[in-house]
């Protein structure tokens, strides 16, 4: 039998104060768990939804160096635009906090001090590499080399981004310091680690028995980790940047941020709720939720409950619903090449479109596989279904309300068998979305939703109210006051996904409070209430609109690229007179074209000063053949002749590939005679 609580405390995973949120981030975690917190506040159940920024780690302290500021200016400055996105975006935390905050610095340290006492812990020397220039031990963020698996140079110490395969900071072939540029030596250093060996029969109870419901991927995740053999984990770091480890001869330690982090919903939890923070964390009448991504899976089931465990008093979470990975443009989202969808940055460039955001993140949504956004289905799902759909039936309800009873909702008089049928499917429609909600299945319960509004144009289309007031006023009066209870109805139940198109669809039909036991009846607005004027809820978005975020995108590859570029290596010497034996000379391109079923070919004909000659080249992708007729080029003139798509090619024309992959072509910078030899 299924357990009932009184109250829900829902947690959702710590963005790294070192850079803003993106759609990978509002899909897998941020977008369902708002949906969460806002349906079970319509249920008038009792919640605390809480947030924060997790504010210590490595990669804080690579961007403050890189930007020649200390950590607490970057975690200062990240905080504020990830906490006002999330506001901006309707995400409702009770509390959003922050791990730089005196609470937690307290609060961490007491539970560490906490597990030192009980012993807990045990103490490991190891070796661990160290710049000798910078006079640090180096976290494997901080040492980069080769890769030994792919080759990538710009391998970090703990991950490969070229190939995806997990390292240790000593697999790297020459490895160097991320801080001084220096080769890092190995030391000895000691660390307390948490044994989570001595808590796999309890872990394996708790989720491998009692959580068999859980979602396949973490149960899958969980399982695999525990059949391997749990392993002691390090809870200390040789760092400047953190909260010090609070013991005795500790100095230059500070708690792992995996450690740390997660004491941080405790912490701001304490900060929402000081005297009362106990009975969302201690009462076994509480029930807690981890909303995260499947790389955050073993550290929220395994390492965090570990932790619990060892501290005791502490109740675990009930559910992980994690997700997986959203892909944008069929391409891996990079925070570090920048290909990704900035909250903050779509808020100012698509004003008003919170909910859209909202919407197709949720249908997209990556539930049980890694799923990918794209601007074309962006658009579609807004044109197609939040305007042409959901806008299309509300509108059409108002504004025949308008034409017919002067904005009045008229009363309802005797029901017909299609007005049952509305009313039957909308109350079956309910306690499906009410289920699909209940088991965290968001994109089914948002499909559900949705196919109320499917339900509501049907009814208007087998009704047909405009047809029916030339001779029936009293029956197209039942048709509208439906109608307009439907749209009621939507109000509702798109709170929880779309709460900013909920709030102007109260207002737009009078409504009051609403809840959730609401949904289903069709007396939610009263006869004789005035409702305003026709709104529209969404508006169509223009080719123009996502091309400029497809360009905007391609623009920060592009970017990205030239910045991480480097020359190839000189290519074996050779002497000069085999240089002497390319004749390379100057042409004027008279006439281009490009070659009949060869898409990357171009068919040059070239003023050569002697008499004129054809090259075919390979670089019709990067220029329309218009914008080469007239200028000058570089070409060698002795190679031999080759056929190319049966044109005959008679030279190379010289091109170099820039850090973009593009072909550029070469000439003189001035004007020069045809025929001109280049040496």
């Amino acid at each position: 039998m299924e357990k009932k609580f009184k109250r829900t405390l829902i947690t959702s995973a710590l963005p790294y104060a070192n850079g803003p949120v993106h759609i990978g981030h509002l899909a897998g975690v941020y977008v369902p768990a708002d949906i969460y917190a806002r349906f079970l506040r319509l249920k008038g159940e009792e919640v605390m939804f809480v947030g924060g920024s997790d504010e210590h780690g490595v990669p804080i302290t690579i961007r403050a160096k890189k930007e020649g500021v200390t950590p607490q200016d970057i975690v200062d400055r990240y905080h504020n635009i990830i906490k006002d996105s999330f506001e901006e975006l309707g995400i409702t935390f009770d509390v959003y906090g922050r791990t730089t905050s005196e609470t937690h610095r307290k609060n961490a340290s007491d539970f560490f001090r906490t597990l030192y006492d009980k012993g807990e812990f045990i103490e490991k020397t190891s070796e661990q590499l160290y710049d000798e220039e910078a006079g640090e031990f180096l976290a494997d963020r901080y040492v980069v080399g080769t890769c030994p698996h792919c080759g990538n140079e710009n391998a970090y110490g703990d991950q490969c981004e070229a190939c995806g395969t997990s390292l240790s900071a000593t697999d790297l072939i020459n490895p160097r310091s991320a801080l001084s540029g220096s080769t890092p030596v190995l030391r000895e250093t000691s660390h307390w680690y948490l044994p989570l060996d001595k808590w796999e029969p309890a872990l394996r109870q708790w989720i491998l028995e009692d959580h068999k419901e859980w979602r396949s991927n973490v149960y899958g995740q969980c399982k695999s980790w525990l059949d391997m053999g749990l392993q002691p984990r390090a809870v200390s770091r040789d760092l400047k940047w953190g909260i010090p480890v609070p013991v005795e001869g500790a100095e230059g330690k500070v708690l792992y941020v995996w450690f740390d982090a997660p004491i941080g919903y405790i912490s701001n939890t304490i900060d929402a709720d000081p005297e009362g923070w106990e009975k969302w964390w201690k009462d076994p009448e509480t029930r807690m939720l981890h909303f995260i991504g499947k790389d955050n899976i073993v550290f929220h089931c395994i390492v965090f409950p570990a932790m619990l465990m060892a501290h005791g008093g502490y109740n675990l979470p009930d559910n992980v619903p994690a997700n997986e990975f959203l892909n944008l443009e069929d391409k891996k989202i990079s925070t570090s090449r920048n290909w990704a969808v900035w909250l903050h940055e779509y808020l100012k460039e698509l004003p008003g479109k919170q909910d859209v955001l909202r919407y197709v993140l949720t249908a997209n949504a990556p539930e049980a596989k890694d799923n990918n956004f794209t601007w074309k289905d962006f658009q579609a799902r807004n044109n197609n279904e939040l305007v042409a759909i959901l806008g299309n039936f509300v509108n059409r309800a108002i504004v025949l309300t308008h034409k017919y009873f002067d904005g009045v909702v008229p009363p309802a008089a005797t029901l017909e068998p299609v007005d049952e049928a509305l009313i039957e499917q909308l109350r079956a429609l309910k306690t499906e979305l009410t289920e699909a909600l209940e088991t965290f299945h968001f994109r089914e319960a948002l499909r559900v939703a949705m196919d109320i509004a499917r339900a509501g144009n049907k009814y208007l289309q087998e009704t047909e109210p405009w047809k029916m007031a030339k001779t029936d006023m009293v029956r197209t009066a039942t048709i509208l006051n439906l109608a307009l209870q439907t749209c009621a109805n939507l109000a509702i139940v798109f709170e929880p996904f779309m709460p900013f198109m909920s709030a102007k669809l109260i207002g737009m039909l009078g409504m009051g409070e609403i809840s959730w036991d609401m949904i289903g009846r069709f007396d939610l607005i009263e006869p004789d209430t005035r409702v305003g004027e026709a709104q529209l809820l969404f508006e169509k978005i223009e080719d123009s609109v996502v091309e400029a975020q497809v360009a905007k995108l391609k623009e920060a590859e592009k970017q990205n690229l030239l910045e991480q570029w480097k020359p190839e290596e000189v290519k074996a010497e050779v002497d000069f007179p085999t240089f002497e034996k390319m004749d390379i000379r100057v042409g004027k391109i008279l006439e281009c074209k490009k070659v009949p079923k060869a898409d990357k070919l171009l068919q040059f004909r070239i003023d050569d000063g002697m008499g004129g000659r054809t090259i075919v080249s390979g670089i019709a992708k990067y220029y329309d053949p218009a914008d080469l007729e007239g200028k000058e080029v570089c070409f060698i003139a002795n190679f031999a002749p080759r056929k190319l798509k049966g044109v005959v090619s008679e030279g190379m024309i010289l091109s170099a590939q820039d850090a973009d992959g593009r072909l550029v072509v070469i000439g003189p910078t001035g004007e020069v005679r045809p025929g001109s030899s280049v040496g």
